[in-house]
C-alpha cells in the first residue's frame, strides 16, 4: 500500500473522532540527498537516498486532558523512503514508533508499545549526525561485521535502537535537571527472526542546559543468545556548550558471551548565524571471540564532517563527508556502496535538502 493512501485513510479515521480535538497533530520530515560511496578495491556507486540529515517520516500524535493533571496520548510514526515513496518498515507500518501513554506532571509517564531503548536515547544525543547519513554512528551499530551484534541477532532486527512489545516509565520534568526511565519488553514466545526479544533497560542523566551527563544500560535475550547468555548494551556520555560551540563525548559497549565491541565518539558542533558546522570521530574496537573466530584485530575508525545551511526554521541544505578506515578483518562500511573488502577504506559524500512539516 502506498504511503499517501495510508496517510489519507488514517486521517479520515481520525476525522471521525479525535481529529476534532486541537491536540492531534500530523507532522513529519522530508529529506533526500545525492550520495556517492567509494569502497577501496571495489569501485563506487552513486545513488539518491532518503533521510541523510534527519530520517524522513510521517507522524500522527495527540494528547487528551483527562483532568486533575492526568493526560492520555498516542504517537504513531512511520519511516518513509523518500527516494521511492515506500514505507521503510515494509509490512511494519509504524516502524519507528507506535505508543500509547498516560502521564502526569508529578508522577511521570507510563508508555506502552514500540519505542527507543534507553541506551539509544542516551547515545544519540551525542551524535551530531543523528545516527543517519554517511557520517552517522549507525555505521558502527550494524550486524555486518563479525562481532557481538551479529552473534546475538544474526542479520535479524536488533535492539540497539528500538524494542517492540515494551512497557516504559519516564521520570517527570521539574526534578532539577534529572532525567531517566525504565523499560521492559516481552519476547512473547517468538523468534529473533521475527524481531522477538526480551529486554530490560534503564537510563539516568542530568542536564543543566549547558552541561549534561547520562548513563544507560539494557539487556536482551532471544532464541539465538539463549536464556543463559545476554546481549548487554551500555552507554556513558557527557556534553557541554560554550556559546556557539557544543562538545560531546560518549562511550558505548555491546557485549555477548566472550565478544565485545566498544565505540567511542567525540563530536563538535559550531553554529554561526544560519550556518552549522559538524564534526565527529568514532572509534570501534572489537575484542574476544565469536565462535572460533578471534576478533581482537578487527577495529575501525570513522571521521565525519558536515555543513548545514538553514534556509528557515523548517528547511535546510546540507552536505556531509565521511571516511571509515578498517583494520584486520573489520568491514564496517558506509551504506550505499559496493561490497567492501575486509580491512579496506570506505568513503562517502552526500548533499541534500531537508524540510520539516
Amino acid at each position: 500500500m502506498k504511503m499517501n493512501t495510508i496517510a489519507a485513510a488514517l486521517a479520515l479515521t481520525l476525522a471521525g473522532g479525535a481529529w476534532a480535538q486541537s491536540s492531534v497533530v500530523v507532522s513529519g520530515i522530508a529529506d533526500a540527498a545525492a550520495r556517492s560511496v567509494n569502497n577501496e578495491g571495489s569501485g563506487s556507486i552513486q545513488s539518491l537516498v532518503s533521510g541523510s540529515n534527519s530520517t524522513s517520516r510521517l507522524v500522527f500524535r495527540g494528547t487528551e486532558d483527562l483532568g486533575d493533571g492526568l493526560s492520555a496520548g498516542f504517537w504513531l510514526e512511520s519511516g518513509i523512503a523518500l527516494d521511492t515513496g515506500s514505507s521503510t518498515g515494509g509490512t511494519q507500518l509504524f516502524d519507528r514508533r507506535s505508543t500509547v501513554s498516560l502521564s502526569t506532571p508529578i508522577a511521570g509517564e507510563a508508555r506502552l508499545g514500540r519505542d527507543y531503548v534507553p541506551t539509544y536515547t542516551a547515545w544519540v544525543r551525542h551524535d551530531p549526525f543523528s545516527h543517519v547519513g554517511v557520517a552517522g554512528s549507525n555505521n558502527f551499530a550494524g550486524s555486518g561485521p563479525t562481532g557481538p551484534i551479529r552473534a546475538a541477532f544474526g542479520t535479524n532486527p536488533n535492539t540497539t535502537v528500538r524494542s517492540s512489545n515494551s512497557l516504559q516509565y519516564l521520570l517527570p520534568g521539574g526534578l532539577g535537571g534529572l532525567q531517566g526511565g525504565l523499560m521492559v519488553a516481552a519476547g512473547e514466545g517468538g523468534s529473533a527472526a521475527g524481531g522477538a526479544h526480551k529486554l530490560s533497560g534503564a537510563r539516568l542523566g542530568w542536564s543543566s542546559g549547558a552541561y549534561g551527563v547520562v548513563a544507560a544500560t539494557s539487556r536482551t535475550t532471544n532464541d539465538i543468545t539463549g536464556p543463559s547468555n545476554k546481549f548487554t548494551d551500555t552507554v556513558v556520555g557527557g556534553n557541554a556548550e560554550f556559546g556557539s560551540l557544543k562538545l560531546a563525548a560518549a562511550w558505548r559497549q555491546f557485549k555477548v558471551t566472550t565478544s565485545k565491541q566498544t565505540n567511542t565518539l567525540l563530536s563538535a558542533v559550531y553554529t554561526m548565524g544560519l550556518n552549522e558546522f559538524k564534526a565527529s570521530y568514532l572509534i570501534g574496537n572489537l575484542s574476544g571471540q565469536v565462535g572460533k573466530a578471534n576478533i581482537d584485530a578487527n577495529d575501525a575508525t570513522q571521521l565525519g564532517l558536515g555543513y548545514v545551511y538553514h534556509l528557515s526554521k523548517r528547511s535546510a541544505l546540507y552536505t556531509t563527508f565521511s571516511r571509515i578506515d578498517n583494520d584486520g578483518q573489520a568491514n564496517f562500511v558506509i551504506p550505499g556502496g559496493p561490497t567492501l573488502v575486509a580491512g579496506r577504506k570506505s568513503t562517502g559524500y552526500e548533499a541534500g535538502v531537508r524540510h520539516s512539516f
